[in-house]
């Protein structure tokens, strides 16, 4: 693992902890390319983080994925809201817990992120906070978040409340860094998704 001697480290995590209503079963355990969807992401994190954990509820497929790579598991806070913001906590105390300097967040149903994101996030943000953006708008569950976040976070989410969590980025001065690829964000939300992207990466990136 490598750790600035001033900065500390990136640890990373993925948020996988949504009930997929839609998609008729867990999306991190969907299968592309032969692969898991929470897979996918590790990976990505794995190439810009020291450390990389999981996001999500107990006693599910994630849960079970996540242990058979040997990554941390992190669960809610009791009493969280439930949504992303709930998962960011539980990673920020678990990369404080590290020694890291920062976070980076990923969604687990967004395979085709570009393979610079994390690294660019990071180099923009600083000492601070940064997450991406498209013509499409914020890309908020793709985002680098310091320990320093924790503190407000933690206020934001007392008594069950659970802001928009580009506006919490908003809030603690994240900086905003344009991708001109707007479809490399699309994320999972039914099983035709799942067909389409499947048909998109075998057509820019042949399988071998």
């Amino acid at each position: 693992m490598e750790r600035s001697a001033t900065r500390g480290f990136v640890a990373g995590v993925v948020i996988a902890g949504g009930r997929s209503v839609r998609f008729g079963g867990e999306k991190a355990a969907a299968l592309l390319a032969g692969r898991p969807l929470l897979v996918w992401a590790v990976r990505r994190l794995q190439g810009s983080c020291g450390a990389v954990a999981v996001n999500t509820r107990p006693a599910t497929q994630a849960e079970a994925l996540a242990q058979a790579e040997g990554l941390p598991v992190l669960h809610d806070a009791a009493g969280d809201a439930q949504g992303p913001l709930a998962g960011v906590k539980a990673g920020l105390l678990w990369a404080q817990g590290l020694g890291a300097r920062a976070l980076a967040v990923s969604p687990c149903d967004a395979p085709l992120l570009p393979d610079d994101l994390f690294s660019r996030l990071i180099e923009a943000a600083g000492s601070g906070a940064a997450l991406a953006e498209t013509s499409d708008g914020p890309q908020p569950l793709c985002a680098l978040w310091p320990v320093s976040a924790l503190a407000p976070l933690t206020e934001a989410l007392v008594g069950g409340a659970h802001p928009a969590t580009w506006r919490m980025l908003e809030s603690i001065g994240a900086k905003r860094v344009r991708f001109d690829a707007p479809e490399a964000f699309a994320n999972l939300n039914t099983r035709e998704d799942l067909q389409v992207i499947a048909a998109r990466l075998q057509r820019d990136r042949p399988l071998r």
